[in-house]
């Protein structure tokens, strides 16, 4: 696997690298189709959870950062009053499937700079009966203008108008993306916290009930409830405690990318792709597994070359050429992905960060990639009408497996 030249590379500016940097605790609150539970509720259990997993006391985690949609009106100040917390450090991030890598980048800068020892990151929400149809209708005041009159207020529309758009000019094909989700389907089925159980076949993919032409019921989501989370502290922190933890090697971020593109059909990632893997030492190439931010197959589709996997409009011969199974060759959403894990609202934008990290502690069970040492991690969030608008990624690479920290 060979990286493409990015479309327009970001400056080589100097930038500091992650040392000293643990991320550790990766933390799921099991997923339910529907809770009456407020948001509130899942996000304590996450923070709960990292508190025990990490041994230590609420009072030790002094930095928080926190992601979701159905928090509201609270925000994450008021989360912390509710939780009887008093952090010197604390953001809110309101990015959707970017939240996970943006929040390890402030984090991790937080603990480097000392304004923060112990930082956890956690994102969720709830999944009553209207939750999904209440976000989606209030989701973007940009974008209702532009959908209403059409009759269609949610994301299958747009991300119908992308899947078509990119299979009319990339020559990718309903079975290229179905092979994908029959892949996901695979994984989760050796994930515990998978809602999807039953095994899914090609047919079954391409016979499935069309939802918003070009995209049928597999190519979506299934709305839940739920939690993730995780942990960031110096190397120094999580050897005294004895945690297993991966290293950051590097990250990008990036929002409104190509605003000139008449509909989206690349990500930030292709601004930043270049920078990201130099800044890591590696090539994508030297990378064990990939964890992307999956809403629609086509997403999938785009991070693969906007990434360097394979170049532009190449992605139907990469995927025809290759196994995305935990142990095909090349592992991919090896959780299963919201796709088949199920999308808890802004938890989606932590799945894939977490799940990398059980594979770079080996503690990933039946999911885990063997020898896994390097792993990419993309997020992609905020979609507005025909385009995302907010694009991140990470390398992370093996620090402390759970024998060696023990």
């Amino acid at each position: 696997m060979v990286a493409s030249a990015a479309t327009r590379a970001a400056p080589a500016g100097k930038r500091r690298g992650y040392d000293g940097v643990a991320v550790t605790v990766p933390v799921t609150i099991p997923y339910v189709r529907y809770s009456t539970r407020s948001a509130h509720w899942w996000l304590g259990r996450a923070l709960a959870e990292l508190i025990r997993g990490a041994g230590i006391a609420k009072g030790e985690v002094d930095g928080v950062c926190v992601s979701s949609f159905t928090l509201g009106p609270d925000t994450a100040v008021g989360l912390m009053q509710h939780l009887g917390m008093s952090p010197r450090w604390l953001d809110h991030i309101p990015m959707g499937g970017a939240s996970g890598v943006v929040a390890l980048r402030r984090a991790a800068r937080a603990v480097q700079a000392g304004d923060a020892e112990v930082i956890a990151c956690i994102a969720g929400d709830t999944n009553h009966v209207d939750s999904f149809r209440n976000t989606v209708s209030q989701f973007s005041r940009f974008a209702q203008d532009a959908v209403y009159p059409y009759g269609a207020g949610g994301p299958n529309a747009s991300f119908a108008l992308l899947t078509d758009y990119y299979m009319k000019h990339y020559g990718a094909s309903r079975e290229d993306f179905g092979k994908l989700c029959v892949a996901q389907r695979d994984n989760a089925l050796k994930n515990p916290h998978a809602l999807m159980k039953k095994p899914l076949t090609l047919q079954q993919y391409l016979d499935a009930r069309p939802i918003t032409d070009p995209i049928h019921l597999f190519d979506c989501v299934m709305p839940c409830a739920g939690a993730e989370g995780y942990l960031v502290m110096s190397e120094e922190r999580a050897r005294a405690l004895k945690l297993p933890y991966a290293r950051v090697r590097s990250t990008i971020e990036r929002h409104n990318a190509f605003p000139e593109d008449p509909i989206q059909f690349r990500g930030g990632w292709a601004m930043d792709k270049d920078a990201l893997f130099d800044h890591a030492g590696v090539a994508p190439a030297d990378v064990d597994f990939l964890e992307t931010y999956d809403d629609y197959p086509v997403i999938n589709a785009m991070q693969f070359e906007d990434l360097g996997f394979c170049a532009k409009g190449e992605v139907a011969g990469f995927i025809r050429a290759n196994e995305f199974t935990i142990d095909g060759s090349f592992p991919f959403n090896t959780s299963g992905g919201q796709l088949s894990v199920g999308q808890a609202g802004a938890a989606g934008g932590y799945l894939g960060f977490v799940q990398a990290l059980r594979q770079l502690t080996g503690s990933a069970g039946r999911t885990q990639v063997k020898d896994a040492k390097i792993g990419v991690v993309s997020g992609f969030g905020m979609i507005n009408y025909d385009r995302g608008l907010c694009s991140g990624a990470a390398i992370l690479e093996r620090g402390a497996t759970q024998g060696e920290a023990a």
